[in-house]
């Protein structure tokens, strides 16, 4: 029953579509322009730097305040489940944040809310995140293979932590807690990958288009549109 609890509190703030209310705010359904994802990577393509940035913090806010609040309270009453318990919270938030029923199950795909996840569970798995993350997109500027490579070695750190008793993460938990942790973390990568396959296809034929910060960024598609309205207003 504490599984399902902590999924619930999980799907509830997954629920909070960053993205889409923040777009709603400046007049469009995020939806209907560029790649019509409801997520951190369109938002920024869309709504520039400064959208990007509050699409992608209110994302990764809202999975870590769920990993909050279920650690504070399921995880003080089972805290030998405690990190197991987080993550099914993580699984209701990414979840919810992919498939949100009031949006027709069209939602984003996971990244920010993975990260605000992983930052919730344990202090050593953000710090390694951000290098998991970073360090690939600064090199490519491609925000896919960087959330691919940040899932696949975030499942690799958790393994080998949980195996080998590293910083005593998961100290009281049994071996069959352990395997479960891995099946659900796991579970959630494959989804990751699932919702990135027209990434990775694009990557494999070279097409995946690169994303910059700040001067190198591509304009915007609401700024395109405002530029071809005003050429055909100079035309005439």
């Amino acid at each position: 029953m504490a599984r399902l609890w902590c999924f619930l509190i999980g799907y509830a703030f997954g629920l909070l579509q960053t993205a889409f209310l923040y777009g709603k705010h400046k007049g469009i359904d995020i939806r209907n322009y560029g790649s019509g994802n409801s997520g951190t990577t369109n938002a920024l393509r869309v709504l520039g730097p400064k959208g990007g940035l509050i699409v992608f913090a209110g994302d990764m806010l809202k999975a870590i305040v769920a990993s909050l609040v279920i650690r504070f309270t399921f995880g003080n009453m089972y805290p030998d489940m405690k990190y197991l318990l987080i993550m099914w919270g993580g699984a209701g938030c990414i979840l919810a944040h992919d498939f949100p029923f009031y949006m027709g199950f069209k939602g984003g795909k996971g990244i920010a809310a993975t990260g605000g996840t992983v930052i919730g569970f344990h202090w050593t798995f953000f710090i390694t995140g951000l290098c998991y993350f970073f360090i690939p997109f600064f090199v490519t500027h491609y925000v896919s293979l960087s959330a691919l490579i940040f899932y696949a070695l975030f499942m690799v750190q958790l393994i080998i932590t949980g195996q080998c008793g590293l910083f005593g993460i998961f100290e009281g938990m049994t071996q069959g807690m352990l395997i479960e942790l891995y099946v659900l973390a796991g579970c959630l990568m494959l989804l990751a990958y699932w919702q990135h396959r027209s990434n990775i296809v694009r990557l494999l034929k070279h097409e995946e288009r690169k994303t910059y910060l700040g001067k190198k960024r591509e304009l915007s598609e609401l700024e395109k549109q405002a530029n071809a309205s005003k050429n055909e207003s100079e035309d005439k």
